[in-house]
């Protein structure tokens, strides 16, 4: 049995608004900006893909099955620039074929620098899941599927509401040299963490990079050996899993389709096709499957060994995209060295009981917590060969040096506000 496993990030950052050393207001972020892009998006991908989905999820009677990765920044976007969007998610949850997964609210690199902010974000994020869905994730991934077997530990041990393990695993990217001869088409579980709240291990699944880059980045390439890519050759591929694995992990962007894959390229009539063809190349052999479902269906057959961080970004599936360089470091180090200032002037306000102070504590920690999105450490990324393309296709700034300064105009004023 191969079992697909589609799981797709939606995530959408709070841009900022050009910020001089001149500027003093509290206003960062870029609300124009913001809005044009979410709504631009909502029309190429967000609005056509749901809906396709949902579409297939009938068709095929609950047999094809997906999963995401919502942000909560993205989803508050939806409901002031888009909320028809947020409908189409509900009515596709309401099917019961959609798992959402948990992560960080905002996306952020909070558990390399603070695990109290990290766990707070994961905490925030559940609520939202549960307030919109009714679903409490039981599978986490963290921003930009970063992992290592310190993160996967304390994962493991996050409890529950009730006091039990509430992840049952992560997803994470399948690094070749960290897989040796391995396959990433089976589900792993971290070294030396415990069981589950089912009592299995803590599993992991492997992002196949392969096969999912061959949708999220080839589809289009006229010049790669196998365009065009068609649903019954994909189809073939995911078949050959079986015998040599159990599951076929395809994680990407969700902006694949429509927005880096554009609609005249094909990519929602191969959408639309994969899941017949899927399971009709091999009757009986291939089917859909959330990751909860992967988990509670297939028990790891081996330790995945990660004593150092990996992501899912650029060609060295590591952390160099946003910790590649001085600017980057700096930057992220003088967002974090604000936290506990920040978290006491919230506190403070609370103790005050004046509303007015406490309105200004809250406003100023939801900006803080803003600024701690990844996004705007990607966008100083300095890299200049082969992933330099993408980095500059993402960035709303002439350059990673734009980027930073705009970036640290705003932390003075933040600083100040902390700090007054």
């Amino acid at each position: 049995m191969a079992s697909v496993v589609f799981y797709f990030q939606v995530h959408q950052p709070y841009r900022l608004r050009r910020y001089s050393v001149f500027d003093a207001d509290p206003f960062y972020f870029d609300s124009q900006k913001n809005g044009d892009i979410c709504r631009k998006v909502a029309e190429k991908c967000y609005r056509p893909a749901t809906n396709l989905i949902l579409d297939l999820v009938k068709r095929h009677q609950g047999r094809f099955k997906v999963a995401y990765a919502l942000t909560g920044v993205v989803i508050d976007q939806w409901q002031e620039f888009c909320p028809d969007v947020l409908d189409i998610f509900k009515r596709l949850n309401d099917t019961g074929c959609v798992e959402f997964v948990g992560e960080t609210y905002y996306h952020s690199l909070s558990f390399l620098y603070s695990r109290e902010e990290f766990k707070a974000q994961i905490d925030a994020h559940t609520k939202k899941m549960q307030d919109l869905f009714g679903q409490t994730p039981k599978v986490f991934r963290n921003t930009e599927l970063i992992y290592n077997n310190d993160l996967a530990h304390f994962i493991s041990t996050l409890p529950g509401a009730d006091g039990k393990p509430r992840f049952l695993g992560a997803i994470c990217e399948g690094v070749d040299n960290l897989l040796g001869y391995r396959s990433p088409n089976y589900v792993y579980r971290p070294p030396h963490t415990g069981d589950n709240a089912l009592g299995k291990p803590f599993g992991v699944l492997l992002k196949n990079y392969r096969l999912s880059d061959d949708i999220a980045f080839r589809f289009s390439n006229r010049g790669w050996a196998e365009w065009p890519l068609t649903a019954e050759k994909f189809a073939t591929w995911v078949n050959k899993i079986n015998g040599d694995g159990f599951v076929c992990n395809l994680f990407m962007d969700y902006e694949t389709f429509g927005e880096h894959q554009w609609a005249d390229t094909g990519i929602f009539k191969f959408l639309e096709a994969l899941p017949e063809k899927v399971f009709d190349v091999n009757p009986g052999h291939n089917d859909f499957a959330t990751p909860t479902e992967a988990f509670m269906r297939f028990a790891p057959v081996g330790a995945y060994d990660v004593p150092h961080m990996i992501s899912w970004a650029d060609t060295e599936r590591d952390l160099s995209a946003w910790l590649g360089n001085a600017m980057q470091s700096n930057a992220l180090n003088e967002v974090y060295r604000l936290e506990k200032l920040v978290r006491q002037r919230a506190d403070a306000a609370k103790g005050t009981g004046d509303a007015k102070a406490i309105e200004h504590a809250r406003y100023l920690y939801e900006d803080w917590r803003k600024l701690t999105t990844s996004d705007h450490f990607y966008y100083m990324c300095t890299k200049y060969w082969a992933d330099g393309d993408v980095h500059k296709y993402f960035s709303p700034y002439e350059s990673p040096y734009d980027a930073y300064i705009n970036f640290m105009n705003v932390m003075d004023n933040l600083r100040t506000r902390a700090t007054v």
